[in-house]
């Protein structure tokens, strides 16, 4: 999060001159405060502080209900790299709506448990922790939801300018919303708004855009310089001859609220407080409050995907080659994860039973255009990685 939004005041020109303001970007404090019967006074609860009780939104909030956005901001850095990667990797390689556009869609996600509401819960709930923006109902009362769903939006529309023929497939909205009943079939088809240039053009300028954001060498890596994984943007994870991923999927049933899977490269820290911005963490996959599609759907199994990319993470750890033969011993023997709630503490693996982590790689042909995309192999699931660790995929269990 830039300072601009971490301030508390800010300083503007007045016509009398400067002005020390409060900033409208910081927070929101509510008029009058809510109630329980507006604000539950069991939602969101760190440390025994329910959201219901804040005067003002909060974000990574402590025991004493004070924000800490720089704890906000480290976890932030510490999965920039991974949020990158599943960027470019979502928009160059899913072409389908229904699986780029939600972790729900189950039909047949072959191997890529990526989408857009991965990324964007993934915000809400490192932002949040534990306060108003990983709180789905009451999020958008802080100010920096906003800035967080224009760049949804900009996402949205980049991938809708490279697969200008996608079209929205009907699927069922289990939790519904305020202005939706449960169950509801969405099926509305939103054209493109006209940007001034043929769709052909479009495709062309936004993709050679994405390149220069996300792949800018467009060339195999040869070898890693950094040290550490919230530096490991300069690595370009976009333009190595692997790509390895950690798919995560678990059933709304068995979660009773929101919480974090972190991946780590070795062995975790002692203290739990840490875990979230450590220096060997691959990347945090954020499950949030899903109480409203059981509660919609008790009697129909929902499962929820996602995913964190491990390419920067071996990259930093000096794997320039990551063909399976190199990959694959590495993960079986260093990797690792733990939960945590929003609060930080511990949450023992046994109370999500139908967490199942596995591991998939696939080939990937640099582009050889500012214009093209990398081409993707076939996904391939190494289960041998996994097998015997609490959560992860054994080696008689379906993927998928």
């Amino acid at each position: 999060m830039p300072p601009e939004v971490n301030a508390p005041t800010i300083l503007i020109n007045g016509p009398n001159g400067i002005l020390n303001v409060v900033n409208p970007l910081y927070n929101y404090t509510f008029h009058p405060q809510p109630s329980n019967a507006e604000f539950p006074s069991n939602v969101g609860s760190n440390g025994g502080k329910p959201v219901s009780s804040y005067h003002s939104t909060v974000r990574y909030p402590n025991v004493a209900g004070q924000s800490q956005p720089d704890r906000a901001n480290l976890q932030l850095q510490a999965n920039s790299a991974a949020l990158r990667t599943l960027t470019y990797q979502l928009i160059t390689e899913q072409s389908q709506y229904g699986p780029f556009s939600n972790m729900g869609f189950s039909d047949d996600r072959g191997g890529r448990y990526n989408s857009i509401e991965n990324m964007h819960n993934a915000i809400h709930m490192m932002v949040g922790n534990g306060g108003h923006m990983s709180n789905i109902p009451y999020s958008s009362f802080d100010p920096i939801f906003w800035l967080h769903h224009a760049n949804v939006d900009r996402l949205f529309a980049l991938w809708q300018a490279v697969y200008p023929n996608a079209t929205v497939t009907p699927q069922v909205n289990a939790a519904g919303s305020f202005t939706e009943d449960p169950g509801t079939t969405e099926d509305i088809n939103t054209q493109i708004v006209d940007w001034g240039v043929d769709s052909s053009q479009l495709t062309t300028n936004v993709k050679a855009r994405l390149n220069a954001l996300y792949n800018p060498s467009g060339s195999t890596l040869q070898r890693a310089t950094s040290t550490s994984a919230s530096n490991s943007l300069q690595l370009s994870p976009n333009s190595t001859n692997a790509q390895w991923l950690a798919n995560i999927r678990v059933q709304v049933s068995s979660m009773t609220s929101p919480f974090f899977v972190h991946l780590f490269l070795g062995d975790p820290p002692a203290d739990p407080a840490t875990w979230s911005f450590a220096p060997n963490l691959i990347g945090s996959h954020s499950v949030l409050d899903t109480s409203r599609l059981s509660a919609a759907k008790p009697d129909i199994p929902i499962t929820l995907f996602g995913q964190v990319p491990l390419n920067p993470a071996l990259l930093v750890a000096g794997n320039s080659d990551l063909a399976p033969k190199n990959v694959v011993p590495l993960l079986t023997s260093q990797l690792n994860w733990r939960l945590q709630n929003t609060d930080d503490s511990p949450l023992d693996i046994g109370r999500v039973s139908s967490l199942k982590i596995h591991v998939v790689g696939q080939a990937v042909k640099a582009r050889v255009t500012e214009e093209a995309f990398p081409e993707y192999g076939e996904m391939q699931t190494y289960k041998e990685i996994t097998a015997g660790k609490a959560g992860g995929l054994g080696v008689n269990d379906v993927p998928e």
